[in-house]
């Protein structure tokens, strides 16, 4: 019987892997207005995905310090299809969180948002392996 649940449980473990959203990953973020960039790791947060801060470059592509890493930068961010999701990207250099539109293409995922209908566009961000 012990032997039977552990199967079970293993297969539920792996089926859900395989059922991973095209979204989740590491990526690289557009350089922002100070030419700096960062990678952020998305990753399922409740029934949406979140994307957190990890490791933060500068213009020269030197890795700096910085007091966002392990921030959320993506949250409340759900599929919509078609390669669409919406949900809530933080711009550090702005300091302000925007509803976001994300279109994933392959492995550029091209980021836009807006906030008090203040848009911005967040460049494309490409898929780090």
């Amino acid at each position: 019987m012990k032997k039977t649940l552990l199967t079970a449980i293993a297969v539920m473990g792996l089926a859900g892997s395989a059922f991973a959203d095209p979204l989740e990953g590491m990526w690289q973020t557009a350089r922002d207005d100070n030419g700096n960039f960062g990678h952020i790791q998305v990753a399922p947060c409740g029934a949406a995905l979140c994307g957190t801060l990890v490791r933060s470059f500068d213009a020269g592509g030197n890795e700096i310090a910085s007091n966002f890493t392990g921030r959320n930068i993506i949250s409340e961010t759900v599929a919509q299809g078609g390669g669409q999701y919406r949900g809530k990207v933080y711009s550090p250099d702005r300091d302000k969180t925007y509803n976001s539109r994300l279109q994933l293409s392959g492995n550029s995922l091209s980021v836009s948002g807006c906030v008090f209908g203040i848009c911005r566009d967040g460049g494309t961000w490409a898929r780090v392996n």
